[in-house]
């Protein structure tokens, strides 16, 4: 017996729909079988991560939290990879934009006018920007595999985070303690509801950045010259695209992007700058992306999927007694049979049988 992938003819929508949600139910199957092997009831263990998240006001009002930096960066990271450029150092944007953004606030925090949350929203996405453009500059005019670059930024960003609290931005009031001064209110990002719950406007940022893309990926010249290139770069040439100018718009766009969820994070959930801003957004968005079959429309929805993986990973942690690890697994094997599913867009199996033959010498 010999199994084979053979490459359909054209991509079927059908299977292009089902895909992800195959995925999702192979994941929740994989996930009763891991909570089994755990000593857990599969049941119990599955309501609290998928369904305990959802019954409070409150508790949607976290899962919006945590959704809006994964829409944020998966709808950039989208762009990037539909252009067929590998932006994996998304966490590190989302870092150095969450530091430049909090530049007004630690600096400056004398200063109280209405211009002060734009600036620092407008720094925020500069940061991250100017940091997605060393792996742009170094793939555009090196030819440097930008998938290493980007990904090896990553920790300089966090350790420049963690040098900065532990040093010059340390609070002096702070009785050593590794965070900054806390944000004046001028420096917030409001609430969306205080009364029900700490949903900030950064959630409706993703929502509006996800359907400004969708509508440029679907309606404008930029968003066909993304699709081309990232199908053909040959076939861009003869259209007069560079792929330079591509290499740079995309990883400056979802920098940007990545920096605005940094510094929305920071001002609107936490209140000050400390070492560790993130469970790894940068990096879940990447499941985001993929989920999302990189279309920004999906990726609202992909990211409020995978933000209540962090939920209910808290909350089995309190209900059943978990490992907060368990979260990681889930994201993992989201990711997992996302690709696998995939091969059944593009391929379909075929089973060989052959018969041993034997001869006489």
């Amino acid at each position: 017996m010999r199994i084979e992938l053979e490459k359909r003819p054209q991509v079927s929508k059908l299977y292009a729909f089902i895909s992800p949600l195959l995925a999702l139910v192979l994941t929740l199957i994989a996930g009763a079988i891991m909570f089994a092997m755990l000593g857990k009831d599969p049941v119990e263990a599955l309501d609290a991560f998928f369904v305990e998240p959802l019954l409070e006001v409150w508790s949607l009002h976290e899962l919006a939290i945590k959704a809006a930096p994964l829409i944020l960066i998966g709808v950039g990271l989208a762009v990037c990879y539909r252009s067929n450029n590998w932006n994996i150092g998304a966490e590190g944007q989302f870092t150095i934009g969450a530091i430049t953004g909090s530049y007004i606030p630690i600096i400056f925090y004398d200063w109280h006018s209405p211009l002060v949350l734009p600036l620092v929203l407008i720094l925020g996405a500069l940061g991250g920007a100017l940091f997605a453009a060393i792996p742009a500059l170094l793939k555009a005019h090196f030819n440097t595999n930008e998938i290493l670059t980007s990904l090896m930024l990553v920790y300089i960003a966090q350790l420049y985070l963690d040098w900065l609290i532990r040093g010059a931005w340390r609070d002096p009031k702070g009785f050593n303690f590794p965070v900054s001064r806390d944000f004046a209110p001028e420096a917030i990002v409001p609430a969306i509801w205080e009364e029900s719950g700490r949903a900030h406007w950064g959630f409706i940022f993703a929502i509006v950045a996800a359907v400004l893309v969708w509508f440029m990926m679907r309606f404008t010249l930029k968003g066909f010259e993304v699709i081309v290139l990232g199908q053909s770069e040959r076939a861009g040439r003869f259209a007069g695209f560079s792929s330079k100018r591509m290499i740079w718009f995309s990883f400056l766009f979802s920098g940007a992007l990545a920096g605005l969820a940094g510094i929305c994070e920071v001002s609107g959930s936490i209140g000050h700058l400390q070492p560790a801003i993130s469970p790894g957004y940068g990096f879940t968005a990447i499941i985001v992306a993929f989920l999302g079959r990189l279309n920004p429309l999906g990726i609202i929805a992909s990211g409020l999927v995978l933000a209540l993986t962090y939920l209910g990973g808290e909350a089995a942690q309190l209900s059943i007694g978990v490992s907060d690890k368990v979260t990681r697994v889930f994201q993992g094997l989201i990711l997992f049979f996302v690709l696998s599913c995939d091969t059944l867009i593009y391929y379909k199996i075929r089973i060989l049988w052959s018969r041993a033959r034997g001869g006489a010498a």
